[in-house]
């Protein structure tokens, strides 16, 4: 198992995937990742799961320091055999269901989790739902799984995106554009840090309880900024600093946990959109973007069914209506999917790269923030108030949460299979928002969610520089650049909700006329 060979052919790769090897196309040659680095990948291991059997050169690459990617010469196997220097994808077994998971007997084996529904009008369209467990269990997958099915996109005109971002990404290099800007870019960030908790505390002890929690939201609703820019390794660019500052201002100060976002977050970069594996769509029963979530999904990153029932066609009905009071509330879900993490995390023995010491430390930040913001709680001197503090507090964080869905929630949903390269697949599914240098600051910078997403750990001051140099990309490949109007981007994306839920109504409507026709033959 693992023998370096010189060259391999799409044959014998798909062979060795069936055989339980986790391999990988980098550059045209092939690693093998062994469960022991699957286990500790920092950034979780379904971010190279999602791309076992495909050529993830530009995702390393844009994900990955220089000082990692010259490790990874240890994990290469041989080369693969190509069409024209063109690597042909196979589908990674996770993307029809199949994990890998320990058998009774303490060995790793084939375990599906779910299976693909049938096609769809989208012929390379894989849309998961829950394994019947009446089915025969079968014991493992089989090179159909792998073969992908038909699609309307070229393998050239990818790989020519493919070069094209390469260049591109040199460009950004020699631009310096992943040199952090410390005093210009993160000083008035840190000035911005200190007079809002100055502020709330001022408020706080002359019992302006209104405006000390408005503050204190607005100091949360920046901090995360940082938090993701840390949790990228975009602001020092060394895993242990970054991380460590980020445990202090997301966990300690704002009680949240940096370990599940990186979790959450290298998921939703890589397979943006996709109904059955980007967590950061998959909101039933409140939240549908896409008709497909009534076939109640499959979730690879929740490993849970998506239940749309009954109940779910009656809220994603509404959704239109109660999008904003649903983000208004939406640092709550923030915590439950936090304390979710760190509770499974204890029971976890196979933990990422200093997964130990700071699942430790994050539970102690946890833990820290409900003692000084509870005392805070306490010390508005009645139950009132205190209500009060908490959920004005965490109502002025919401224009984050409504940021991040304005960067997804009208772009496309659509599986266009593993032939889509990296760029053509994040530019067909993120849009930039409009927004004036000035008043940048109040987005963090985030706006440029396409540059961002391209190049995730570009440090944020630079991303309206390289977005110029994207954006001539764009224009060369004949790629759509997207980008909105803060208030026209909220119309796109209300209109996608009220789309998904007049077709909720239908399926509502039809439901209850099927019950009323069973219920009236059984009275004959």
């Amino acid at each position: 198992m693992g023998a370096t060979k010189k060259e391999w052919t799409r044959e014998e790769v798909a062979v060795r995937i069936l055989a339980g090897e986790t391999l990988v196309v980098y550059n045209n040659q092939l690693l093998r990742i062994p469960q022991v680095w699957l286990n500790a990948h920092p950034g979780g291991s379904l971010a190279i799961l999602h791309f076992v059997g495909r050529d993830a050169a530009d995702e390393i690459d844009a994900y990955h320091c220089d000082q990692t990617l010259a490790k990874i010469k240890s994990y290469v196997i041989g080369t693969v055999e190509t069409s024209g220097g063109i690597w042909e994808p196979l589908v990674p077994p996770i993307m029809t269901g199949w994990v890998r998971k320990l058998s009774c007997d303490g060995k790793p084996a084939w375990h599906n989790e779910a299976t693909p529904l049938p096609p769809s009008n989208l012929s390379s369209e894989i849309l998961l739902v829950e394994r019947d467990s009446c089915l025969l269990e079968t014991p493992g997958p089989t090179l159909s799984h792998l073969v992908p099915p038909p699609t309307t996109l070229s393998l050239k005109d990818q790989a020519r995106h493919s070069a094209a971002y390469k260049a591109l990404h040199n460009r950004i290099i020699d631009a310096g554009l992943y040199k952090t800007r410390y005093i210009t870019g993160y000083g008035p960030e840190v000035a911005r840090y200190l007079l809002l908790t100055a502020l709330s505390a001022v408020a706080y002890s002359h019992d302006w309880l209104i405006m000390s929690a408005v503050c204190l939201g607005l100091l949360w609703h920046q901090l995360v900024f940082t938090v993701h820019d840390l949790g990228h390794m975009g602001v020092t660019h060394d895993w242990t600093k970054d991380r460590l500052i980020a445990i202090i201002l997301a966990d300690f100060i704002g009680g949240l946990s940096v370990g599940w976002w990186v979790d959450n977050h290298n998921v939703h970069h890589l397979v943006t959109n996709h109904p059955s594996h980007d967590p950061d769509i998959e909101h039933l029963p409140f939240l549908a973007i896409s008709t497909a979530f009534f076939n109640s999904l499959w979730s690879s990153y929740y490993k849970r069914t998506m239940v749309f029932n009954r109940i779910s066609a009656f809220l994603i009905s509404f959704q239109h209506k109660l999008f904003y009071i649903l983000l208004g509330f939406g640092r709550f879900n923030l915590y439950a999917n936090a304390y979710g993490f760190l509770w499974r995390k204890a029971f976890d023995h196979q933990r990422a790269k200093g997964g130990r010491w700071s699942w430790r430390l994050e539970v102690i930040g946890v833990l820290f923030f409900w003692c000084w913001f509870g005392a805070v709680l306490k010390g508005c001197g009645s139950w009132s108030r205190a209500i009060t503090y908490l959920i004005v507090s965490h109502v002025v964080t919401s224009p984050l949460h409504v940021q991040i869905v304005l960067s997804h929630f009208s772009m496309s949903t659509d599986d266009l299979g593993p032939v889509e390269s990296f760029p053509h697949r994040q530019l067909r599914t993120t849009t930039d928002v409009i927004c004036p240098p000035h008043l940048s600051f109040v987005h963090g910078g985030l706006h440029l969610q396409v540059t961002h997403h391209l190049f995730p750990r570009l440090p944020r001051h630079n991303l309206r520089e390289a977005s110029v140099l994207v954006k001539e990309f764009a224009k060369e490949q004949d790629l759509v650049y997207a980008e909105f109007g803060f208030i026209s981007g909220n119309g796109e994306v209300l209109s996608v909700l009220k789309g998904v839920a007049d077709q909720a109504k239908i399926v509502g409507m039809v439901a209850d006329r099927e019950i009323r026709e069973a219920m009236e033959k059984k009275a004959q």
